[in-house]
């Protein structure tokens, strides 16, 4: 696997690096909306990881995990999404840094399984497979049934199942549904 491109530095974001944050996520999905969805995920009080990629004192790429809960159950799982790099830096491995070194924390915190809702290819490589015993908190369109996709940590009980629980901020039906 890649290592963190040269000269780029993986750390938490600071609050006021949002105005940048959404600057970045506009390049990287001109298509998508996903600014109020930062914006709301950088605003709750805690429960959220969200690690900036800076080069050359400059954020290029950006991700969150967010603590969830799975309704009715223990276990600690968590959310990884949004992840977005500068489209000017992108296949120079600065994602999969921000994914790795994101995975890491959270295992370090005691999560046991984080879910993904995105590309098989991509996250496959950071092993993620397809995720069947734990609900998105919305149904999704079956086309992207190979979309929804976990990894496990350690000794993580693969008895885990049920339905997500999630943040506020991914509580809007619209953001597990196709455009």
């Amino acid at each position: 696997m890649r290592q963190t491109p040269p000269s780029t530095d993986i750390r938490e974001s600071t609050p006021d690096e949002v105005p940048y944050l959404e600057t970045l996520y506009g390049e990287a999905f001109p298509d998508e909306d996903l600014v109020p969805v930062v914006r709301a995920l950088l605003a709750e009080p805690r429960g959220v990881l969200s690690l900036v990629a800076v080069s050359d004192g400059v954020i290029i790429g950006h991700i969150c995990f967010s603590l969830c809960g799975i309704e009715g159950r223990e276990g600690r799982v968590a959310l990884l999404a949004p992840l977005a790099v500068n489209p000017l830096r992108q296949g120079q491995g600065t994602g999969a840094a921000l994914v790795r070194i994101g995975l890491e924390r959270v295992e370090n915190c005691g999560i046991e399984l984080v879910c993904v809702l995105g590309d098989p290819s991509y996250y496959g490589r950071f092993g993620f497979a397809v995720e069947t015993r734990i609900a998105p908190p919305y149904p999704l369109p079956e086309a992207w049934r190979e979309a929804w996709r976990s990894v496990r940590f350690g000794e993580a009980d693969n008895a885990i199942d049920g339905t997500l629980s999630v943040l506020p901020p991914w509580r809007d039906p619209m953001l597990w549904s196709p455009p």
